[in-house]
């Protein structure tokens, strides 16, 4: 099935293939974003890759709609998150995924892990999410608030290294970076406190 990230946006329009291009273009002009279907802003598929291969990612958008792929999707986060913690983010995310409209697929394929493949798809998927009312999801990971900041633990237990995270508490967001390998912080975030001695923001 592969490595998915997705945004996943309150908003029903979409950025046109051209605004997608010219941004991504801006910093990286030796890869290429292509439709595979649609034309303009209502494109659903598009394909990024090196110049001269491999592919990088296949880039879908999915409308959320009774009976669409996209709603399909929330419905398995809704039920996913739900054993999930911290509690408070969980709560939150229950509330906050209902709303959105349309959820954008980044699918990663051999791409990525060549020539800053990866880069360009993080302006890509960047570009989609600085719009506005989106939250960012990965597999095996977890999901973000609107800042970008990580607020669900979905990783395995064996993950290590530094990461951004935010904890909800009366309706506010702390911001702090954790050493997700660290028992003693990872059991504090699990509990949605901020943990000692971490560098916040």
């Amino acid at each position: 099935m592969g490595y998915y990230t997705r945004v996943l946006s309150k908003r029903s329009d979409a950025p046109t293939h051209e605004e997608l291009e010219r941004t991504l273009h801006a910093a990286r002009p030796d890869v290429n974003l292509s439709i595979e279907e649609g034309a303009g802003a209502n494109w659903t598929e598009l394909v990024l890759s090196h110049r001269d291969g491999p592919d990088i990612a296949a880039i879908e958008r999915n409308p959320v709609a009774d009976g669409s792929l996209g709603a399909e999707e929330i419905a398995e986060f809704m039920e996913g998150v739900r054993d999930c913690r911290p509690a408070t983010a969980v709560q939150w995310l229950v509330s906050y995924l209902p709303e959105v409209k349309t959820v954008y697929s980044f699918q990663h394929l051999s791409g990525t892990r060549e020539r800053r493949g990866d880069e360009a798809l993080r302006l890509v998927s960047e570009a989609i999410w600085a719009r506005g009312q989106a939250i960012l999801q990965a597999d095996g990971e977890g999901f973000s608030n609107e800042d970008g900041y990580h607020i669900l633990w979905q990783f395995s237990d064996g993950v290590s290294g530094p990461w951004w995270m935010a904890v909800l508490k009366d309706d506010q967001w702390f911001r702090f970076q954790m050493e997700l390998g660290n028992r003693e912080q990872r059991e504090a975030f699990f509990d949605g406190r901020v943990p000692e001695g971490v560098k916040t923001a």
